[in-house]
């Protein structure tokens, strides 16, 4: 099995990464592919993968093709590509919003899946949801599922609708958690701390309560009300938060990312 990862972005080369870490691959059967003359300059010093600058000296050899690109670039991309394609191969989007149709009809290829990373898969703790053609076949999936699996954990939905909500959730959902982690460290430095003793209060915060999260079969209310006393400070906390509909605004916000993700597919 051959796989090309075209685009040597942020989530390109981490997937490429966490494949070329993996035993699913040796060096000789994982390329990628990059148009930036300084990308490839760069990735040539790094012995993971075989890099290309020329998409017809890699893409007719690969099996499965990740496609991660800017989902702006991709009219310019297929075009260029379509005529090196073949009905075998199966491609991987890991573009925002870019429905399987589009990537079908672009391509003229049956086989593809939809995927969507995050961030966290950079450091091996990503969640990728992922959804396929009905053409994809089930042993192609697992190997697919296997390759996503590389930089953290996936999860198959049903339908593309999902991929457009977990967008909401975990595509979008790092930036929501540096948000309130943002707000945390602003608040610790204008108590006085250090920048640092702000930063190692505010993430071992995180970690230790994700950690907790997911040790326990607990729910985020249960854990809560372990924390919290009646009449004490976590109880002054949870209630200015309530009072100021905090729990609220956060799913309108996961909805805007959902609505915004449902429209990019909708070529808006």
């Amino acid at each position: 099995m051959k796989v090309l990862v075209i685009g040597a972005g942020n989530m390109g080369l981490t997937y490429a990464e966490g494949m070329a870490k993996s035993s699913l691959l040796n060096r000789r059967n994982l390329m990628i592919f990059d148009k930036s003359a300084e990308v490839i300059t760069n990735l040539s010093k790094v012995d993971h993968f075989d890099v290309f600058d020329k998409i017809d000296d890699c893409l007719p050899k690969a099996d499965i093709v990740f496609l991660a690109v800017k989902p702006y670039h991709i009219d310019g991309l297929f075009e260029e590509i379509k005529p090196m394609v073949n009905d075998e191969q199966i491609f991987v989007s890991l573009m925002a919003g870019v429905t399987i149709k589009t990537i079908q009809d672009g391509l003229g290829v049956k086989k593809v899946v939809r995927s969507m990373p995050n961030l966290p898969a950079q450091v091996g703790k990503g969640v990728t949801s992922y959804t396929a053609a009905k053409e994809v076949s089930r042993v192609e999936l697992l190997m697919v599922r296997n390759l996503l699996d590389t930089t953290g954990e996936s999860i198959k939905v049903e339908n593309e609708n999902f991929i457009d909500a977990s967008t909401g959730i975990s595509g979008s959902g790092p930036a929501y958690v540096f948000y309130f982690m943002g707000s945390m460290l602003e608040a610790a430095l204008k108590m006085g701390f250090s920048e640092n003793d702000s930063r190692v209060l505010v993430s071992q915060t995180f970690e230790g309560a994700v950690e907790l999260f997911n040790q326990h079969d607990l729910s985020p209310d249960t854990w809560m009300e372990r924390v919290a006393s009646k009449g004490g400070t976590t109880r002054a906390a949870l209630d200015s938060m309530d009072d100021n509909n905090v729990k609220e605004l956060i799913k309108e916000a996961a909805y805007a990312a959902f609505d915004r993700a449902v429209e990019l597919g909708e070529g808006k």
